[in-house]
């Protein structure tokens, strides 16, 4: 687990790579495809899809799965894949992946240009084989909440998970994580495709104490971090994903759906 500090300096760091690619590629930019023929999707399922399978199956996830859920916590540069075998069930924590690059600091997207990366919950609405970035999965952002809370006229888009190293605004997984992510959201069955982000891990044991660090900081996030906790909540108590509500007002409004009957 990382210490605030060290989350800092992740974030400094990270940042400072951002810039340091931001004239070669961004992920404001559209994920545009090159011309070359080689099908990226079938060379990464050569690769890749006997050891998901191996991977889903010790999980007690059957391949594929029918249901696949992807969480993304900031502060400790970490994004879980979960899965189901049958809507109902609970989902089960398949993978934990290191983010490799993320811009910004605690806190939402809410203008294009702001180098943020979102927090919030989103789905996964394109797949894009031929990114500049490898593979990348596209975020249905701005979603209802954004589209009230960001900047109107420009609240920023084309928010990814994708492949290499450098990012800005999106989730740098490198090659062999996106491929195996791409892989399994591809095949599950069920759709949409459901991803949360949140600022950090909300039951860590230092959690109370990093998050008021924060708020002293930037007091505006509590109303909206107190929307995610309940979102967390809601999932941490049955591993099912919670039901949630956008207001007029732009808020989240998170309810446990509990187990099918």
């Amino acid at each position: 687990m990382n210490t605030g500090t060290e989350g800092g300096m992740r974030r400094r760091a990270c940042l400072g790579l951002a810039s340091a690619v931001l004239a070669a590629a961004t992920c404001l930019m559209p994920h545009a495809g090159n011309s070359e023929p080689v099908d990226r999707v079938a060379d990464a399922k050569q690769r890749r899809e006997g050891e998901l399978r191996a991977m889903f199956e010790k999980g007690g996830i059957r391949w594929p799965a029918e249901e696949v859920f992807v969480r993304a916590m900031k502060r400790e540069a970490q994004l879980e894949l979960w899965a189901r075998n049958a809507t109902g069930e609970a989902f089960r924590l398949v993978k934990t992946y290191p983010v490799l690059t993320l811009s910004g600091v605690p806190g939402p997207k809410r203008r294009e240009g702001d180098l943020q990366v979102p927090e919030g919950f989103y789905e996964i609405t394109r797949f894009n084989p031929r990114s500049s970035f490898h593979l990348s999965l596209g975020l249905n952002y701005p979603n209802a909440s954004d589209r009230v809370l960001s900047d109107r006229k420009a609240p920023g888009s084309d928010i990814f998970i994708h492949g290499r190293v450098g990012s800005i605004g999106c989730l740098a997984m490198g090659d062999p994580a996106i491929e195996e992510i791409y892989l399994a959201l591809q095949a599950s069955r069920a759709r949409p495709i459901q991803t949360h982000f949140f600022p950090a891990r909300m039951n860590a044991p230092d959690w109370p104490a990093w998050r008021d660090a924060e708020l002293q900081k930037r007091p505006e996030l509590r109303a909206f971090w107190e929307q995610l906790a309940v979102g967390w909540e809601c999932f941490e108590r049955e591993h099912r994903l919670p039901k949630i509500e956008v207001g007029s007002d732009g808020a989240y409004r998170c309810k446990s759906q509990g187990s099918a009957k």
